[in-house]
């Protein structure tokens, strides 16, 4: 497993220990050593650029599960090069960005699912034609999970998600919470504890060649700010232009992770019997954040 020390990563492989897999988990260094070591994680020492390290792992194990980048393509390369011809699975995590749009902050009534041709941006294109490698690769039963919003606390070594925590940190930081435009943008989105039950269950059960999305719910992001607000005990929530919201986060987070729409339906997760037990991320954050 790539990306073991990750939110993704480090839930699925404590779900595949839990469930009496062995498993090997790339990391960077020994301080991620130790902290997956301590999660029954055996720590490979290396990176995603070292293609003979990830080839000779990969030949190696009976499953590779790709969680460290959706947009690093010499790894996957090199992933594909050591299952190649093997029949084994390997599972690769992309994220539904690919989706996304420009709206920042307006609404859309767009819908996808995996029937629906993709058209990505500029900015997106290259994670799709990964996607694309992975799902063409010949001789490997390969996989590919496209994760949307994710929320829930870590269940490995500690790690967190991405837009949820980008919100809370800003709050916390100036106390108010803050949204892009009106806040209409809608995000579909999944607890990392089911995402950790379909991984294992793709693993299982996936045939090749299968693309999925990995949602259980949608949210406006105006939802979601002012279910934060509430549950710090700040005031409401309150608007931020695009330029404030790129000032303060980067273009890459506040065009396609807090600006935009990706809305999507997993109904090749449902077809494979998935069945995630929770539905709603503003209940997790009045509850659980």
């Amino acid at each position: 497993m790539t990306g073991a020390n990750g939110f993704i990563g480090g839930a699925v492989a404590a779900a595949l220990v839990a469930a009496g897999h062995r498993v090997r988990g790339l990391v960077r260094d020994k301080v991620k050593a130790d902290a997956v070591a301590a999660h029954g994680v055996e720590p490979v020492v290396g990176t995603l650029d070292e293609a003979a390290l990830l080839q000779a792992e990969a030949r190696a194990a009976d499953a590779v599960v790709n969680a460290a980048s959706s947009d690093h393509r010499g790894a996957v390369e090199a992933l594909i090069a050591g299952l190649a011809g093997s029949g084994k699975c390997l599972l690769h995590s992309s994220g539904s960005s690919i989706v996304a749009d420009l709206a920042m902050g307006e609404p859309s009534d767009r819908i996808f699912d995996e029937a629906t041709p993709l058209a990505p941006l500029p900015d997106k294109a290259a994670r799709v034609a990964i996607d694309r490698l992975v799902l063409d690769a010949v001789g490997i039963r390969a996989v590919v999970l496209c994760n949307t919003m994710i929320y829930g606390h870590a269940l490995g070594p500690r790690a967190q998600s991405v837009q949820i925590p980008a919100l809370v940190r800003q709050a916390k930081a100036s106390g108010v919470v803050r949204y892009i435009g009106r806040g209409l943008n809608r995000w579909s989105n999944v607890h990392i504890a089911d995402v950790a039950a379909l991984y294992l269950l793709a693993l299982n059960k996936a045939p090749a060649g299968t693309f999925m999305y990995v949602e259980s719910g949608e949210a406006a992001l105006g939802e979601i700010a002012a279910a934060i607000a509430t549950r710090l005990g700040l005031g409401a929530p309150q608007s931020w232009s695009a330029e404030e919201a790129v000032a303060a986060w980067g273009r890459a987070a506040a065009v396609f992770s807090l600006g935009s729409n990706s809305r999507v339906r997993g109904r090749a997760a449902a077809a494979l019997g998935w069945a995630p037990a929770r539905r709603s991320v503003t209940e997790w954050i009045a509850d659980e954040l």
